[in-house]
């Protein structure tokens, strides 16, 4: 609802948010495993909308079925926190050991790469989580999902 006065200094009853599409997140997915075949490697990609609620998802017939959820999670992680997994060693040094055991307790959370936000203009619109290579194979793969829909916005 807007504003009906110009002196009203009201908060706004309603936002917008951008998410990511239907398209790009089926090209994001797409992408990532053209990657993983180019390394040579089986893997499962996932794409989420800003709240990590499942958009698309690519398995290959070869990939981890431990790993299927493990991408899932990544992309959930990753727009949840609006951070690459990757970063949340880092995130995490300056707590306690027991605040650290808490936050890692959470489920769904993941802490090793793989799973990267999407971001247009400094808003997080969804992110991408890879999952059954290495772990410098599967940010490879969520880089490549990335960078083939948002080129500007690759890590």
């Amino acid at each position: 609802m807007e504003h009906t006065h110009a002196n009203d200094t009201s908060p706004p009853l309603a936002v917008t948010q951008r998410n990511i599409s239907r398209h790009a997140a089926e090209r994001m997915a797409s992408a990532a495993l053209d990657e993983a075949e180019r390394l040579g490697i089986h893997v499962n990609a996932a794409v989420v909308d800003r709240h990590g609620t499942l958009m698309a998802f690519l398995r290959m017939p070869d990939s981890s079925l431990f790993s299927l959820q493990t991408a899932m999670d990544k992309a959930y992680s990753a727009a949840s926190a609006r951070m690459p997994t990757a970063q949340w060693s880092d995130a995490l040094s300056g707590y306690s050991p027991l605040i650290q055991q808490n936050i890692l307790q959470r489920p769904r959370l993941v802490v090793f790469g793989g799973g990267i936000p999407v971001e247009v203009d400094g808003e997080v619109i969804g992110a991408i989580g890879v999952s059954g290579g290495s772990v410098e194979d599967d940010e490879r793969c969520a880089e490549a999902g990335l960078k083939a829909v948002f080129p500007a916005t690759s890590q």
